[in-house]
């Protein structure tokens, strides 16, 4: 038997959608987008907020700090242990990525440690929730507060997730989430942000779509109009074929998740028992589940990779940390030992396969690999 490490969920009745959509005049940014930028902000909950579709989440990050004039010059506080786009989009900014180590706990940025790193130049925090559990959303609201600072939250892996009645886009600047091929709804590739500020939110409607003040759908619905480019503006709008197949996932969300969370369960029930370490899920928090990960010996983590592949288990490593890459290394001259929790997380980590689609079987095939494995 054979586990694959991710099969997405979707269904006949989405690929029906999209059939419409391309029988239909607007394959690009339209109605479809705007009905699902409708529902997730209905799905999260944000008063007042406003949501805006994007070709990924790494766009909507990257629009996301130069709606709040993160530039050339400015500082940013994230964390070392994230994949590469975190760091990326502050850097496309002309900004400088400044990280803090991770509690080793949860692998999540230490919030206890941001307000030291804070400096003249400082101008926002980007965390992010690591495989689906929230940061300390109300500490980091209370420092960014305290030092004027914007707060954009990296959601990737946080559609579903709460912290202490909290979740994402309610006390940020800026929340943007990821509807890449292995996450939990999918449209191959695919973002959006939500954010509470009107005047960000239509910044960002324009600047997703070369900055142009009225789309092609705004400007062809009617009488033709013309259009006006007020801002300086990238390609980065979500189109009707990527939201007609989120439409009906999302509808979805929360039956997709409640599979999730109870395969994470038992398989950290059972590498409890087996005394296997995982990171772990602090008070007050209702966790995404979008990824799964053991913590192995260092030196034989590769080795085990290919062991669990051999057995026909899907892997992954989510993630080597950041500041040991090498544009990284070269730019800044990290080393190995800046940010040692982060660097033993990066070292032990496997992904193992976590989603809905999962059997029971599947499920025991898993545990039963990693056991005889690691024994």
């Amino acid at each position: 038997m054979k586990v694959p490490f991710f099969r997405h969920n979707i269904e006949r009745a989405d690929i029906g959608r999209v059939e419409k959509v391309l029988r239909g005049p607007v394959l690009t940014t339209g109605a479809y987008v705007r009905t699902f930028e409708e529902k997730l902000t209905a799905f999260l909950g944000v008063r007042g907020g406003h949501v805006r579709g994007t070709t990924s989440c790494t766009s909507a990050l990257f629009l996301s700090l130069e709606a709040h004039g993160i530039g050339r010059g400015d500082e940013v506080i994230t964390t070392p242990l994230s994949y590469v786009a975190t760091a990326h989009v502050i850097e496309q900014v002309g900004a400088k990525p400044i990280f803090v180590d991770v509690d080793p706990r949860t692998g999540n940025i230490n919030v206890d440690h941001i307000a030291e790193a804070i400096t003249k130049k400082t101008k926002a925090i980007l965390p992010v929730h690591l495989y689906g559990q929230m940061v300390d959303m109300k500490k980091i609201s209370r420092i960014a507060r305290a030092h004027k600072l914007v707060v954009i939250e990296d959601a990737a892996h946080a559609l579903e997730a709460e912290r202490d009645g909290i979740r994402p886009g309610m006390l940020s600047d800026a929340a943007c989430f990821s509807f890449y091929a292995t996450k939990s709804i999918t449209s191959g590739e695919g973002g959006a942000v939500i954010t509470r500020h009107a005047s960000v939110a239509d910044h960002i409607a324009k600047t997703r779509l070369h900055g142009v003040s009225r789309s092609m759908a705004d400007r062809y619905g009617k009488l033709y109009q013309h259009y006006d480019i007020p801002v300086l503006g990238w390609k980065f709008n979500m189109t009707n074929i990527q939201a007609a197949l989120l439409i009906g996932q999302l509808a979805r969300a929360r039956k997709i998740w409640k599979r999730r969370v109870a395969i994470a369960e038992r398989y950290e029930r059972a590498f409890r028992e087996a005394s296997i370490e995982f990171l772990q899920t602090d008070p007050g928090v209702v966790h995404a589940r979008h990824l799964s990960t053991i913590l192995v010996d260092a030196p034989r983590r590769d080795e085990i990779l290919h062991a669990l592949e051999s057995h026909g288990i899907g892997i992954a490593v989510n993630y080597r940390p950041i500041h040991l890459m090498t544009y990284y290394r070269e730019k800044y001259g990290y080393t190995e030992g800046d940010f040692p929790h982060a660097e033993s997380i990066g070292a032990r980590t496997v992904t193992l396969p976590l989603y809905s689609k999962l059997t029971d079987k599947e499920v025991s095939k898993v545990i039963e690999t990693v056991e005889k494995i690691l024994s």
